[in-house]
């Protein structure tokens, strides 16, 4: 799947899927006069700006990329007025109902922080209902690449890079008020049995406990990517650089919080027939935690100890705690707005499993 961009993304848009998937209903289609008159202008303005003249809209074609789960995402290429190579964008739909997980104006403000920076694909045009980015031409990783040794590597060096980028802005740790707010969101969406199932009632609590266990002592913020699965990372075949995307759920954290995601993400394979199972047999073992947390140390340049390697990684299993419970309540959330065809109950439940499950493992208390 070289080239092809299978994002992480989390919530469809139904809505404006209808209207753009006229643009694809087989494998590809070019964009029809029914599209959003806006989206085809800046499509046009932006062929213009690299000297391409756009004169019928059937000269756009376009690919739907599957994998989204937040965003309706679409590769969509014109014949260039050089001969007979095409231009390539990545077109982003904004799905509905995300101001429930974030909010979208700053991670617009986010990506294009992150495009300035040279961190991610460049922003080339906005829309109201989306925008169109840059198509990295590189590969996306898949499941089985997360435990390949030398990409391991690269991706925890990376990601320390990433940790200790300087965004603008408040520098807070968002995690816990985000788990608070997503709770009462998720209070809201369900029904009283739904709630019971969940044990809803008793997650404020939890909440508090890992917070008072988990800020105990020195900790290190840093921003975060905070979805750090195999979705959002892209590798250059050639070059080896590693390129992280999708920025919806970036804030600054802890940096251990950052670290038990990713390693979390290593249970899952998003494009399996039953994309929402999560096998935790296959959850990295210690020896494939602490090479992954040497290489993300290592990469800065700084001197770091075998105790600073041990500190991280029995800081990182703690934070899974708080990654179960997030990911758990989005999935509440999700299904009860989205309607694609992933099991979102279940995948909560999982989450919620593994969170009761580890819990005495990792808090002592």
């Amino acid at each position: 799947m070289h080239g092809v961009y299978v994002p992480s993304s989390r919530l469809v848009n139904l809505e404006l899927f209808r209207q753009i998937n006229k643009m694809a209903l087989k494998k590809n289609g070019f964009i029809p006069s029914s599209a959003p008159e806006e989206l085809k202008k800046v499509l046009v303005a932006v062929a213009s700006v690299w000297g391409d003249t756009i004169e019928d809209m059937e000269e756009f074609h376009v690919f739907p990329l599957k994998g989204a789960m937040t965003n309706e995402v679409f590769q969509i290429n014109w014949p260039t007025n050089h001969g007979d190579l095409h231009q390539k964008v990545l077109v982003r739909v904004y799905g509905k109902g995300v101001e429930v997980f974030f909010n979208r104006d700053d991670e617009i403000r986010t990506f294009e922080c992150m495009s300035e920076l040279g961190q991610g694909p460049r922003l080339l045009g906005r829309f109201s209902d989306g925008r169109i980015e840059e198509f990295i031409h590189a590969r996306t990783l898949s499941a089985a690449d997360l435990r390949v040794p030398e990409i391991s590597s690269l991706i925890g060096a990376k990601l320390r890079e990433f940790n200790n980028l300087d965004m603008p802005g408040p520098k807070n740790v968002l995690l816990w008020e985000r788990l608070r707010t997503w709770l009462s969101q998720a209070k809201r969406f369900c029904s009283p049995s739904t709630a019971k199932e969940f044990g809803l009632d008793g997650l404020e609590e939890e909440i508090s406990i890992l917070e008072k266990e988990l800020t105990q002592g020195y900790q290190e913020i840093g921003f975060c990517h905070n979805d750090l699965q195999y979705g959002n990372i892209m590798m250059d075949e050639e070059t080896r650089v590693i390129t992280l995307i999708d920025y919806e759920y970036a804030s600054y954290n802890p940096v251990a919080y950052d670290l038990a995601n990713h390693f979390c993400e290593m249970a899952a394979n998003y494009h399996s027939e039953t994309p929402h199972m999560l096998d935790y047999s296959i959850y990295p073992d210690l020896e494939e935690r602490r090479r992954f947390i040497s290489a993300y140390l290592v990469s800065s340049g700084n001197e770091y100890s075998d105790a600073k390697v041990e500190q991280l990684l029995s800081d990182a299993e703690k934070y899974t705690l708080a990654n179960h419970l997030f990911w758990g309540l989005w999935g509440i959330i999700s299904g009860h707005l989205n309607k694609i065809d992933f099991n979102y109950l279940e995948y909560a439940r999982q989450r919620f499993q593994q969170y009761w499950l580890t819990k005495p493992l990792h808090l002592s208390s």
